[in-house]
């Protein structure tokens, strides 16, 4: 399936009303697979879900009211209720904690066994002028998630006259990846430490990385990561034109930056020092694929030089370690409530504003050109 091309501008209230008007049967089937994942996968609730989530949307009102806008416009115009729409906005903290095994006791949710929770998916990369064919800033990812997922692209047009360009899932408001008219792009992977916990008081992820594309620069971003409080840990990578690109691993203890300094750089789904930072990782069965997917694409990286767009949709499309490799097919052996595959594979230029996406595996499917 093809992502939809989504024009909104105006108001964030304004954009999320566009945004479900847009969407409105892709939002239904997401809420509808997410409230399936979040009980068989979370052993959460509905009730549960929507009560974690109103505690979620209070969040997103004191630290990002506009954000919070933003999701009230979704749910006039999809026809669905607001605290399941907070849901699927909240859905990084709900599931990102929640993974793992839950127990439900009379007095509410039962802290899960941190040995099983774990991150899936995702492998980011950048790449700076001197090591691409270009001589130009390229950044992008492999997004890996729930098999199943409607994913849509929106172009917004913001009030301030910034341009954004991202891709989102149908019914969250912030694209988790794109770039903006300021020459600055996101790449998000997902973390996990002992330390997280779904109901701190903190700014959302994806309020911040709607903030972060709403940035023109990288120490605008800097202060949006670095705000004191965050409840789970995250990776962001974040590059603006025409030469900077650094790696924010978050938690909720602290923060590492990692500056691309081999021409090259690559993330996934683990610390690469957890104990400069004084953080410990829950232990993760997957966590041996990760490692292979952070090594692989590095070397990938460097194995080419320069680098043109044509070897970069050939590293999103490589499948080493089948089918936990850069571009992920669902694992079979699995029980289909944890399958998770790549959605999508992009690559952005950053200097000329466009992004190649692929609407679905990229060793399958092409990569089309988009622009601001």
């Amino acid at each position: 399936m093809t992502f939809p091309l989504v024009e909104l501008s105006g108001t964030p209230f304004e954009q999320g009303q566009q945004h479900g008007e847009a969407l409105k049967d892709l939002i239904e089937h997401n809420v509808e697979l997410y409230f399936y994942r979040f009980e068989k996968e979370a052993k959460l609730s509905k009730e549960l879900t929507l009560s974690m989530a109103a505690k979620v949307a209070r969040h997103f009102e004191q630290f990002s009211p506009a954000y919070s806008e933003g999701m009230r416009g979704i749910a006039q115009t999809s026809g669905r209720n607001f605290f399941e729409i907070a849901a699927l906005n909240a859905r990084y903290e709900i599931l990102y904690y929640q993974y793992g095994t839950v127990g439900l006791e009379k007095s509410g949710l039962v802290r899960p066994n941190p040995a099983h929770r774990r991150p899936d998916g995702c492998t980011i990369f950048a790449a700076l002028p001197e090591a691409t064919a270009t001589g130009q800033l390229t950044i992008g990812q492999n997004w890996d998630w729930i098999e199943g997922v409607k994913g849509a692209l929106l172009r917004t047009k913001h009030n301030d006259g910034l341009t954004t360009l991202g891709f989102t899932e149908a019914g969250i408001f912030a694209p988790k990846l794109g770039l903006n008219s300021a020459g600055l792009g996101l790449c998000i992977s997902g973390l996990t430490s002992m330390d997280d916990d779904w109901s701190r008081t903190a700014r959302p992820t994806h309020a911040r990385c709607w903030e972060i594309l709403r940035s023109s620069s990288l120490e605008a971003v800097k202060a949006i990561i670095d705000d004191g409080t965050r409840a789970c840990s995250t990776n962001f990578m974040v590059a603006q034109a025409p030469n900077l690109a650094i790696d924010f691993e978050t938690a909720p203890s602290g923060i590492r930056m990692l500056e691309c300094n081999l021409g090259s750089m690559a993330h996934t789904n683990h610390f690469l020092d957890p104990n400069s930072m004084g953080i410990s990782e829950p232990p993760s069965e997957r966590r041996p694929h990760s490692y292979h997917r952070q090594n692989r694409m590095t070397s990938l990286l460097e194995s080419r030089r320069p680098l043109k767009l044509e070897d970069i949709q050939e590293f999103l499309a490589d499948r080493d370690d089948d089918p936990d490799g850069i571009c992920r097919y669902p694992n079979q052996e699995e029980p289909p409530e944890d399958r998770v595959a790549t959605i999508c594979g992009v690559i952005m230029n950053l200097a000329t504003q466009q992004m190649w996406i692929s609407h679905g595996q990229p060793d399958q499917m092409p990569f089309e050109l988009y622009s601001l």
